[in-house]
């Protein structure tokens, strides 16, 4: 049977839905669950959660809990799959950080969790730590495949197939709800819905919406334009639908993420474009704050509910690893490197591409060039990218500050030696959580 360790497993929800729904798969009944965090309490809540899941499912998986740096290799041992969902450093102090001191600076952030400085700075906290995962990896399960949902996706994804021999794919869920979510603005029903979807984590591009061979596209932008003239667009969903208007295809990514992957929408010097492509400034320290008043809540129907029931989620992570055994083939989005697979973006940026799984394994599907107008906007979240990646693999500090000067959103808003400063000062007030680089 097979084994699947998770890390981060303290994160009770995520761990619902992602190990909830390997045991709602017949062919995973009697697997082994480790689950590996450094925290006691939520792992405890988690291994009980699971537990009750467990008995209401009749799953018959056996489940241990691993706490600790110490337990780590025990709970990779002889793994065959690995689900990473850790979360360095955490809200306090980590984002916290992230956030309040770049607003010293005048730079305001909505997520900061992918690019922007807040998602090279949680790139430095997570990549030393992932290489260490698959250092044990290498020792323990060499031949298992991790499945990371971390963010941010494409920098630690870099970070890992670079670094290491492991064998890994990213997983997000911006892919899956990309198309029905466009359809929706505009109450266009689809029989037969296909579409194909490709470019970076949290900026692929809706290349094609399909009912059937009909072309979508067409439909869906004259009811846009119609739209914009009544002024009854989505108030929630203004930039990307600003960024299909512009570059002709919809993004897979919110709003609220997309605004601060580009230098037009959040600008000290014209407030009132927040108000009009109404911009959620903070908006994750909000819902931080949210999630841990609402775990209090959650905690005891979660931990304690003897009659817990679930249903399998969109998850990709146990259709992957149910498609492994079964030899049954799954297709998803997944994050990999770009061994050719969009040909006008760099070979060593981490994309995001249809991806076929069996038991062979990740096959990645060859897209060939995206649109010149989306591959132009690609490279520009691309190379801080890559330089927030090289940082970690060489070393070399300098690369830092050049991923913060070329990020599209910093750039538009602080000058050179203010973002030097910038970056000194998270690396300050973030301490021992990034490691030494010279």
């Amino acid at each position: 049977m097979a084994k699947i360790t998770f890390l981060g497993a303290g994160s009770t929800v995520f761990a619902k839905n992602v190990l909830g729904d390997c045991m709602c798969v017949e062919a995973l009944k009697g697997s082994t669950l480790a689950l590996y965090d450094i925290d006691a309490q939520r792992l405890e809540d988690s291994r009980r959660m699971l537990e009750n899941l467990n008995t209401q499912l009749g799953a018959g998986m056996v489940i241990k809990s691993y706490l600790g740096p110490s337990r780590r290799k025990a709970a990779l041992k002889d793994a065959h799959y690995v689900v990473n969902a850790v979360q360095i450093g955490g809200y306090r102090p980590s984002t916290v950080i992230d956030f309040e001191i770049p607003k010293k600076y005048g730079l305001r952030q909505t997520i900061g969790d992918t690019l922007g400085i807040g998602g090279i700075f949680r790139a430095l906290r997570t990549i030393p730590v992932l290489l260490d995962f698959t250092r044990d990896m290498e020792k323990v399960c060499p031949h298992a495949l991790l499945l990371n949902y971390s963010n941010p996706m494409a920098m630690n994804m870099m970070g890992i197939l670079r670094g290491s021999a492991i064998r890994a794919v990213g997983l997000c869920h911006s892919v899956e709800g990309c198309a029905p979510t466009l359809l929706s603005h505009f109450g266009i029903k689809a029989e037969r819905l296909n579409w194909k979807v490709a470019g970076i984590n949290h900026q692929a591009w809706l290349l094609e919406i399909q009912d059937g061979e009909r072309d979508l596209y067409p439909e869906i932008k004259a009811a846009y334009r119609k739209a914009a003239a009544e002024g009854s667009l989505p108030k929630w969903d203004l930039v990307r639908l600003e960024l299909m208007n512009r570059f002709g295809y919809y993004v897979t990514e919110s709003s609220e993420h997309s605004a601060e992957y580009t230098p037009w929408f959040i600008k000290s010097r014209y407030p009132d474009l927040i108000r009009e492509f109404n911009i959620p400034l903070d908006e994750y320290p909000r819902r931080c704050e949210r999630q841990i008043e609402g775990w209090a809540k959650m905690r005891e129907d979660l931990v304690h509910n003897r009659n817990l029931g679930h249903k399998r989620s969109h998850e990709y992570a146990s259709y992957i690893v149910e498609a492994m055994e079964t030899n049954r083939p799954f297709k998803f989005g997944g994050n990999v490197m770009n061994a050719n697979l969009i040909t006008n973006l760099p070979r060593n940026a981490c994309v995001e591409v249809p991806c076929l799984v069996d038991r062979n394994g990740i096959l990645p599907c060859y897209v060939g060039d995206l649109p010149e107008p989306c591959a132009a906007l690609n490279r520009t979240n691309i190379n801080p990218q890559i330089l927030t990646a090289e940082a970690i693999l060489t070393g070399k500090k300098e690369h830092v500050y050049q991923a913060a000067l070329l990020d599209p959103h910093t750039a538009a808003e602080l000058s050179i030696a203010d973002t030097i400063r910038l970056c000194d000062d998270l690396f300050e007030a973030h301490g021992d959580m990034i490691p030494p680089l010279r």
